[in-house]
């Protein structure tokens, strides 16, 4: 490696990681000739990760960090070492749990090994401080401060690693590795964890924050959000499932809805907002209304919107700026149809990405949005699985928006004709279906689309395997 011309180590570190050779990988760092080290830009495509065994590529990479850096700790002022390694990005290696490889690295096994090699550097370098070393003694003047590593990473946590990854940004304050994360999420924590480990983060690079199924409510939250205007990159903020209900007013549901909307209007740079499954009814005016810039991701599924909040929403001026807009689980068969055609009209000249899903929506309904979802120009995606069209009205929907050329994916519902007959649609079991009547159904949809030139638009009634939309790829 030492006669290797530097340019040539970005093609051996991904010829290397594809080809799963995690020896070739460590001695390959131990010589990094650059400062920087990022595995997306060096690797590929995310689905490179998702598609190759890359958990022990991954480990070799962190412990020939870790290794480099104890060598550094041992021989201060006496480096010899060819490594100029001094940033590790280590970030967008994303779950994908149904496509991943089985010796794939998830990114809480990611989060877990990071923090551990943190806290093995820091603690290796607090032994030989404690021992000292006779090299140094018999040394005169000032040792060069050790090498440091940043290592810039997605951090997932929950109730069993809380400690372990609590140990490392501890460690890590002072310490030769430290972490520098990028997107933060954490699930099942308590409270008293989720703001430790807020407040022990570098807030520089912070760009979401993902605390999801924690129970908070809206006392939690109002406690938690105040540790977020630190993040001054703090684009994505996503709170669903946090056991919010504010359905029935109360003075302490007043406050903390104040508080929330307080806290959110601190948020300078904020243009992603998922509340899902909160129950929201009527206050999405309150909440929304102290944020000083347009929304430009809003997630609201299932949370029990009324008129007067999809009203609030059009005439916002969040509505010109929605990239993306997910509605699923509210019923628009009766009052909220009438708003959401009007909402729909204000977005048009933005929107790329919508979900209406398990909406109650029939083929009246569906007719009477597609006047407001073709004027949706830009329109690249359209979920619409769970609601209650007939074959007859996806083929319409199917010729009607085949006008919009930027859509590329439509996730439709089984049709209602494709289930056997005498069942009630809110209890059909998966045995009910008539798979010969949806294959044709689905054979009969591809030849309209090749029929109309629109071979390229994807449509399908399964739900995953699609990729999930990310704010950040929009």
């Amino acid at each position: 490696l030492p006669t290797v011309p530097a340019q040539l180590y970005p093609v051996l570190f991904q010829a290397a990681f594809l080809d799963g050779r995690p020896l070739v990988l460590q001695d390959l760092v131990a010589q990094w000739p650059f400062p920087v080290l990022n595995f997306q830009q060096i690797v590929g495509r995310r689905e490179l990760f998702r598609d190759h065994p890359s958990k022990l590529c991954i480990q070799s990479v962190i412990l020939a960090v870790v290794e480099q850096l104890r060598q550094d700790l041992e021989e201060a002022g006496h480096n010899s070492s060819r490594c100029r390694l001094r940033v590790l990005d280590m970030t967008g290696l994303r779950d994908d749990a149904a496509g991943r490889a089985p010796e794939g690295m998830s990114v809480w096994s990611g989060t877990v090994a990071l923090a551990k090699a943190c806290v093995e550097v820091s603690k290796h370098g607090r032994e030989l401080r404690k021992r000292g070393s006779g090299s140094r003694k018999g040394r005169s003047g000032a040792a060069a401060a050790p090498r440091s590593v940043d290592v810039h990473a997605d951090l997932f946590v929950n109730g069993t690693s809380y400690g372990i990854l609590w140990d490392a940004l501890q460690a890590g304050n002072a310490g030769p590795l430290r972490l520098k994360c990028r997107e933060f999420q954490a699930e099942e924590l308590c409270l008293a964890g989720i703001v430790s480990l807020l407040k022990s983060l570098d807030p520089s690079g912070v760009r979401r924050v993902d605390l999801r199924f924690n129970n908070l409510g809206l006392g939690g939250l109002s406690l938690v959000l105040p540790h977020l205007s630190r993040f001054l990159d703090l684009r994505s903020l996503r709170l669903p499932y946090s056991n919010v209900d504010v359905r029935r007013p109360t003075p302490e549901s007043v406050l903390g809805i104040r508080c929330l909307a307080r806290e959110l209007g601190k948020l300078q740079s904020l243009r992603e907002l998922n509340l899902g499954s909160s129950r929201l009814s009527g206050n999405l005016r309150h909440i929304l209304g102290k944020l000083e810039a347009p929304l430009e991701s809003l997630e609201l599924p299932f949370c029990s919107l009324l008129p007067a909040d999809l009203a609030f929403l059009s005439q916002s001026f969040h509505a010109p700026a929605l990239k993306r807009l997910d509605l699923s689980g509210h019923d628009f068969s009766q009052t909220l149809l009438q708003p959401l055609q009007h909402l729909l009209e204000e977005t048009s000249a933005s929107l790329l990405h919508l979900d209406l899903m398990e909406c109650r929506l029939t083929d009246s309904h569906l007719h009477a949005l597609l006047a407001s979802l073709r004027r949706c120009s830009c329109l690249r995606s359209l979920g619409l699985f769970g609601n209650s069209f007939s074959t007859v009205g996806l083929k319409d929907l199917l010729r009607k928006t085949t006008v919009l050329p930027d859509l590329r994916l439509v996730v439709y519902p089984i049709p209602v004709d494709c289930y056997k007959p005498g069942l009630d649609p809110g209890w059909i079991l998966e045995e009910q279906l008539d798979r010969e009547c949806l294959g044709a159904v689905s054979t009969e949809l591809s030849r309209m689309l090749e029929s109309f030139g629109r071979a390229d638009v994807v449509w399908t009634s399964n739900p995953y395997g699609h990729g999930a939309l990310d704010y950040f790829s929009l």
